[in-house]
Formats: C-alpha cells, sequence, structure tokens
C-alpha cells in the first residue's frame, strides 16, 4: 500500500471529504494539521508547488492535489492503483 500524506485543517469541510474518501477505500494515511503544526504549512506548499490551500495529498511523496482532484482520480478509476502503488 502506498504511503498517503493530507496536509489539512480541523474546520476544513474539503479536507473532512478527502478524509472520508481515503477512509472508505481502507486507506492508512498520515494527516498534517497545518494550523496546529504552522511550520508544515512552508513544506505545504513547496512541495505542492506553491499551493496555500488545504487539502493536499501526496502519495508516495507525489503532489496528486487537493479534494476536487482525489475525487476525479476516483472518478476516473485511477485512485486504486495508485493507493495500491502502481506507477
Amino acid at each position: 500500500m502506498a504511503r498517503v500524506e493530507i496536509f489539512s485543517t480541523f474546520l476544513c469541510p474539503y479536507c473532512h471529504r478527502a478524509k472520508k474518501l481515503l477512509e472508505s477505500k481502507g486507506v492508512a494515511f498520515e494527516e498534517i494539521d497545518v494550523m496546529l503544526r504552522p511550520g508544515r504549512r512552508a513544506e505545504m506548499t513547496t512541495r505542492s508547488g506553491g499551493r496555500t490551500s488545504v487539502p493536499q495529498i501526496f502519495v508516495d511523496g507525489r503532489h496528486i492535489g487537493d479534494c476536487d482532484e482525489i475525487y476525479a482520480l476516483e472518478a476516473a478509476g485511477k485512485l486504486t492503483p495508485l493507493l495500491e502503488g502502481a506507477p
């Protein structure tokens, strides 16, 4: 199974939605709350190519995007293979 990181905030409905999708697929993920750990926001911004909004989701270190993008991957049938570690 791939390593998944999600940069989020507690009050963000898009973060909640993205986490629910991952949970529904049985995927374990590391959640990094950028409000509780503000120093990690700069890391998120750098790793995501300048994006400052949450959530920002990474799979095996690769930026896959935000909530809309993870749902688009799911709709296209590309999320499960990605989470299973396929290239």
